[in-house]
């Protein structure tokens, strides 16, 4: 049990500059008793108030250096601080604000909200178990309007969807990776310098001038995870879940029109989706 969408801003001032992190926490513990559940005896319970509570003083305390960090300093607490804590779990996601910059120069105290994409972590404890750490970044919704494909997939008599050589591939994207047991990581860098998130950008998109054909949202998955493995090696092990966005061309004939992929329109329901799960074979193993 425990408490969800604890949502608060923690400003950071350094003189006359200024940092903002604005985030929602969820926060799940396990206790070494059922008794609140089979008996009705609530003496080991911490009221998910309380863990709220909590959450707020560590943002108070400690500040929140990076995701990772903070999600970890929560595991650490709960485990320090209370016996009956057997489990605990933290995931924090961040509100994508930016630093506003003026002709180039970044201002004091002043931000802008830019949602390409949320990126969140995880940590999760046992007691006398290690502390994992997880990472990642959700709705960031990427599409490229050629150089993908989708042909030559098994058909039957119930089959009614074509072949297509030239299609629009677009798609909303969940990407969670692990770093396993490392806690003395230097978070913000893997994230800032080692640029995951470009890499999913990179593998999806292609070079600049020609892109990479793309013959199936599967393949598209692998390349984002393959470039991901390569690039950074604090990553041990990555899931990507791609859910289509289809855009249907809409016939205009009747406009007296001939439409040639030019205007079209979302389809929100239904929506395929793609799931993988790739890692490094001593900790897939493990």
């Amino acid at each position: 049990y425990g408490k969800n969408t604890i949502k608060f801003l923690r400003l950071h001032r350094e003189g006359k500059k200024h940092f903002v992190k604005e985030v929602e926490v969820c926060t799940h513990i396990r206790l070494t008793s059922a008794q609140e559940y089979l008996e009705g005896n609530n003496s080991l319970v911490i009221p998910t108030d309380t863990i709220k509570n909590i959450v707020l003083v560590l943002a108070k305390k400690k500040g929140i250096p990076t995701l990772e960090q903070f999600a970890i300093d929560i595991c650490e607490y709960f485990m320090t601080a209370f016996s009956q804590v057997v489990y605990v779990k933290a995931y924090v996601q961040e509100v994508p604000w930016q630093r506003i910059h003026e002709n180039g120069v970044p201002h004091v105290h002043a931000f802008i909200c830019a949602p390409d994409g949320i990126r969140f972590s995880e940590a999760e404890q046992c007691r006398n178990g290690p502390l994992v750490v997880f990472a990642g970044i959700k709705d960031l919704k990427l599409m490229k309007t050629t150089q993908s494909g989708f042909e030559g997939f098994y058909k039957n008599e119930y089959t009614t969807l074509p072949e297509r050589k030239d299609r629009i591939l677009c798609g909303e994207l969940f990407c969670k990776w692990s770093y396993g047991e490392c806690r003395d990581l230097d978070f913000d860098c893997i994230w800032y310098m080692n640029k995951a998130r470009e890499c999913i950008i990179e593998a999806f998109a292609g070079p600049p001038d020609c892109g990479e054909y793309s013959p199936s949202y599967q393949k598209t998955v692998n390349s984002i995870q393959m470039l991901i493995l390569s690039k950074v090696s604090q990553i041990h092990v990555i899931e990507v879940i791609l859910n289509n966005v289809y855009y249907d061309v809409i016939d205009m004939k009747n406009l007296g029109l001939t439409n040639n992929k030019e205007v079209m329109i979302p389809v929100e329901t239904p929506y395929g989706s793609c799931a993988c799960t790739l890692g490094r074979k001593k900790f897939l193993e493990a």
